[in-house]
């Protein structure tokens, strides 16, 4: 708890007002992700490898941007800076945790944005949903990755409605924009996400499947696997909740 608790302090004053509210749930992932480190492992390196797979096959290597960068576990950000000219980081929060492991790898070439990617402020004023449409001033821009984002848009969006049935409509609306706001970047993309998820008791049984996608198409996959979100012992002893997922 004491580490938390300077993480977050450290990252009040780094973080735009706006934006503090979300500090809380990015130090407990950052929490999570520390205790849940050996269960995540396989994932972490399978988002890696894609991502990776995804800039060498670039012809230039200008300019990258990571959406949902996050903790930076899962995004391979020490070979992206080597591989291109400029690395720009798009996210609600970046931790003071993640903002000193840059600096102490002295890594010149980051750049950190804070941005709401879900588009729900537009979604609420009946406004176009374009909440990619700032990468249009991206200069030089030869890769866009979409880092394990997409789902948390969907939860964060229905979490901020209220999570009422009638407002899923909306929630798929925002997941839909993101997709296609990928589609229409003129430069190579990768998308990451979880698409579901299954409660798993320890005999193996299924309980409850969960779409987090809302029924949103994200065509074919070129990889897929589990990720145990939520390992036995995290939450319940007798229970484990298992994300798949797809990069495409």
């Amino acid at each position: 708890m004491i580490l938390e608790a300077l993480n977050y302090a450290a990252t009040w004053p780094l973080t735009s007002a706006a934006h503090r509210p979300f500090i809380r749930s990015s130090v407990n992932l950052w929490a999570r992700a520390n205790r849940c480190r050996t269960a995540w492992a396989e994932h972490e390196r399978q988002t890696k490898a894609a991502i990776l797979k995804a800039a060498e096959q670039c012809r230039q290597r200008r300019t990258v941007v990571v959406l949902g960068s996050g903790l930076l576990r899962d995004v391979p950000i020490t070979e992206l800076s080597r591989l291109f000219d400029t690395v720009v980081l798009v996210d609600l929060v970046h931790l003071a945790s993640v903002r000193g492991w840059l600096k102490l790898k002295g890594l010149k070439n980051i750049r950190l944005i804070e941005r709401d990617l879900s588009g729900l402020d537009a979604l609420l004023a009946g406004e176009v949903l374009e909440p990619l449409s700032f990468l249009r001033q991206v200069p030089y821009l030869d890769l866009v990755v979409s880092a394990n984002l997409l789902s948390q848009i969907g939860i964060g969006v229905a979490r901020r409605l209220g999570g009422q049935s009638e407002d899923s409509d909306r929630v798929r609306q925002a997941i839909a924009a993101h997709v296609e706001g990928l589609a229409q970047v003129p430069a190579a993309t990768c998308l990451v996400t979880d698409i579901s998820y299954t409660v798993i008791d320890r005999g193996g049984l299924r309980h409850e499947t969960v779409d987090l996608m809302h029924g949103v198409d994200l065509g074919t996959p070129s990889a897929r696997w589990d990720w145990p979100v939520i390992p036995f012992g995290e939450e319940s002893r007798d229970y484990q909740i298992v994300h798949h997922v797809i990069a495409r």
